[in-house]
């Protein structure tokens, strides 16, 4: 489903010349209540700190609720991602690293949550671009 969205509303361009809009881009798609005030921060050398607050009280989100996170790098082609093993919707925080060989270069960072079980998703949040520290 992510896929076919993103095909139908993040890409723009004509053939060759495509373009992923990435504030369009959705990674995962559902029903689960969405990070509140999600941040990311690339600034330190070799991780990215990525906050957000606790409203597992709200909605149908749930303290259980697992955090997923990707550091896209277009430039190489390559990300990197924690998903549902990292923290949960309570912890409010989560530093991974990132290969030091992306220092300089422009990342796309992006946020979402998954139910302990796997069955639900929230949509994603397109946190924006940044330098890599």
């Amino acid at each position: 489903a992510a896929m076919s969205y993103i095909l139908n509303n993040a890409i723009t361009g004509i053939d060759p010349d495509f373009v992923v809009d990435y504030n369009l881009a959705l990674l995962s798609r559902g029903a689960l209540s969405t990070p509140l005030n999600p941040t990311a921060d690339a600034s330190v050398a070799g991780e990215v700190t990525f906050t957000w607050g606790d409203n597992s009280t709200e909605s149908n989100a749930n303290a259980t609720d697992k955090v997923m996170l990707l550091v896209y790098n277009p430039v190489k082609k390559e990300s990197v991602s924690i998903v549902g093993n990292g923290a949960t919707r309570v912890d409010g925080s989560l530093t991974i690293p990132m290969p030091t060989t992306y220092a300089g270069d422009v990342i796309e960072l992006f946020i979402a949550f998954m139910s302990v079980d796997g069955t639900q998703l929230s949509n994603s949040n397109y946190l924006g671009s940044q330098t890599a520290g």
